[in-house]
C-alpha cells in the first residue's frame, strides 16, 4: 500500500478520512511520553520481581519475588533467608509484634487480678477502656449496638414476638441481674437465658388484657401507686396479685435480680412496650418453648470458647465503664459482742 499524504501539509497519514476532510496523522509520540511509557514497563518487571505477585497455577503456589534490599521481615516458622522478601502477613506480623510488646506489662497484669481490682487500678481501667472497645465490636455489639446502646427491632419485617430491644441496652442503670462488676463478669463468662412461662392456656383473653394495661399502666407517671389507685386498671391489679406474676416480679412488681424478672415500674421495656406487644409477652411468655415466644439468650462465650478469660474481665470492666455499672454495697459493721474489758490498772 502506497503512503499516503495531506494535501495541505504533505504529511504522512493513515490513509482513512472522515467526513470529506478528517485524516489521521503517522506523528511519533513526544519523546518524554515515551521515555515514561519505557520507564513504567521496566518498573513493571522490577517490581513483579521483588514483591510476590506471579501466581503459578499448575503448583498451586506463587512466586515469592526476589526480595527488597535492607528489608528484614521474619515470621516464626519461615527460613530466615527469606526474610528479605516481602509478604502482607510478613508486615502484619511485626507490626502485631510491636503492638503486643507495648501492652505485654498489661496483658501480664491482668491475669491475676480480678475484675474488681482492675477497676480499681486507674492506670489498668483506663488502658482495658482501650483495648476492650475492639473485643465489644467484634463480640457485642451485633445484640446490644455500638457502644452498647441497643438495636431495636421495630417495622413490619419483624414478627410481633421480635419488636422491641435485640438486647439490654448497657448505657443506663436498669439491670436485670444486677450491674455489680463481678455480675457483669459472671453474665459475660456463663451466659444468661431467663424464662418466662406462657399465660395463654392458665389466663383468659380478658384477663391477659386487664393485667397488660395494668402493667402499662405501673410504667407511666405516677408508677405502681398511681396505678393501684385507678380503678380503670382495677381488675388486671386483681390478676396480677392473685396469679403469678408476684412470685417473679415480686410485690412491688420490680423484679428480682436473682431471676432476672424485669422491674415493671419504670419506663425501660426489654420487649416491644406497647400495649399489644405486653400482652405478646404474657401472652407467649419469653423461652417458654412455644413458637411465639420472645427469645432472649445470652451466650456463654467460655463454653463457646470465643473469648479468654483475661477478654471477659475486659469486657466486663468495659461494659461497667459504660456508666451503668454498680458500685457493691459496703458491708455492714462488725457489731461487737459485748462491752470491751477494762484496762488493768496499774501502779
Amino acid at each position: 500500500m502506497s503512503e499516503k499524504h495531506n494535501s495541505a501539509g504533505d504529511v504522512k497519514t493513515t490513509g482513512h478520512v472522515w467526513d470529506d476532510d478528517l485524516e489521521d496523522f503517522t506523528n511519533q509520540p513526544p519523546r518524554w511520553w515515551m521515555l515514561g511509557l519505557t520507564a513504567s514497563a521496566l518498573w513493571v518487571v522490577v517490581y513483579w520481581t521483588m514483591y510476590p505477585g506471579i501466581p503459578v497455577a499448575l503448583a498451586g503456589t506463587h512466586f515469592k519475588g526476589l526480595g527488597l534490599p535492607g528489608l528484614s521481615l521474619h515470621l516464626p516458622g519461615t527460613d530466615p533467608k527469606d526474610d528479605g522478601k516481602w509478604s502482607a502477613i510478613k508486615e502484619l506480623a511485626q507490626d502485631q509484634a510491636v503492638l503486643d510488646e507495648v501492652r505485654g506489662p498489661y496483658e501480664a497484669k491482668l491475669k491475676t487480678m480480678t475484675p474488681a481490682a482492675i477497676l480499681a487500678d486507674a492506670q489498668l481501667s483506663e488502658y482495658v477502656a482501650r483495648s476492650g472497645k475492639v473485643l465489644f465490636a467484634d463480640n457485642c455489639a451485633a445484640c446490644h449496638g455500638q457502644n452498647g446502646v441497643g438495636t431495636r427491632q421495630t417495622g413490619a419485617k419483624f414478627a410481633q414476638r421480635e419488636q422491641g430491644l435485640m438486647a439490654p441496652i448497657l448505657l443506663d442503670d436498669d439491670w436485670l441481674y444486677g450491674g455489680t462488676i463481678d455480675t457483669i463478669h459472671e453474665t459475660i463468662s456463663g451466659g444468661r437465658q431467663g424464662m418466662m412461662v406462657a399465660h395463654k392456656d392458665t389466663l383468659s383473653v380478658q384477663q391477659i388484657d386487664d393485667v397488660a394495661k395494668y402493667v402499662k399502666a405501673m410504667s407511666e407517671e405516677g408508677g405502681k401507686e398511681k396505678a393501684d389507685a385507678d380503678p380503670a386498671v382495677a381488675a388486671g391489679m386483681k390478676v396480677f396479685a392473685e396469679s403469678d406474676c408476684t412470685a417473679c416480679h415480686g410485690a412491688d412488681a420490680k423484679g428480682m435480680a436473682a431471676m432476672g424478672s424485669a422491674n415493671l415500674t419504670d419506663k425501660v421495656w426489654r420487649f416491644d412496650g406497647s400495649l399489644e406487644g405486653i400482652k405478646q409477652t404474657i401472652t407467649y411468655g419469653v423461652n417458654s418453648g412455644d413458637p411465639s415466644s420472645r427469645v432472649a439468650i445470652m451466650p456463654n462465650f467460655v463454653a463457646a470458647g470465643k473469648l479468654s478469660p483475661v477478654e471477659i474481665k475486659k469486657l466486663a470492666v468495659y461494659v461497667f465503664k459504660f456508666g451503668g455499672g454498680k458500685v457493691d454495697a459496703p458491708a455492714a459493721p462488725a457489731v461487737a459482742e459485748g462491752p470491751a474489758a477494762a484496762p488493768a490498772a496499774t501502779n
